[in-house]
């Protein structure tokens, strides 16, 4: 359960703008860092992970180095936006769909997806997307690089 009434002070935003830097800090580099211990960093991690404001860690990979040469932004236009839910929980089911989001504008959802090569691009289109009921149609767009990708600093 999301505890939505917690307090998050100055201390809270420096380790998580620490870790934010560095997601492998120890908690003990962490409390030196500040002035505190790893016991209680450790403390204050579990109070924020309790309350949603911190939901896990996860590997930041290349694909590319992997051979999945292609990341891919679909738009997807539904027949209806009242079946977002249900139609996010198909594209959950696409193992090369990694991220969903439903939105404003023309697109009822946009989504982005990782493939080896064009072919198995095509695959995904014609095979997955387009076989989850109450997609009317996707637009792809292929992204060339990531220049960026980074969370949001805040001022400590």
């Amino acid at each position: 359960m999301v505890n939505k009434n917690i307090s998050i002070d100055d201390v809270d935003m420096k380790i998580l703008s620490l870790l934010m830097e560095n997601a492998n800090m120890p908690y003990t580099e962490i409390g030196k860092r500040i002035n505190l211990s790893g016991g209680t960093i450790h403390v204050r991690m579990a109070k924020m992970e309790e309350a949603g404001i911190v939901r896990g860690s996860q590997l930041v990979i290349d694909y590319t180095k992997l051979g999945w040469d292609i990341s891919a932004f679909l738009g997807i236009y539904l027949d209806k936006s009242s079946l977002y839910e249900e139609v996010a929980k198909q594209l959950e089911e696409i193992p090369e769909v990694v991220s969903i989001n439903y939105t404003t504008g023309i697109y009822s959802i946009f989504a982005k997806i990782y493939c080896r090569d064009t072919v198995h691009l095509r695959e995904v289109l014609h095979d997955k997307i387009q076989k989850v009921q109450g997609i009317q149609r996707t637009e792809t767009f292929i992204s060339l690089e990531e220049s960026l990708n980074r969370p949001v600093p805040f001022s400590v």
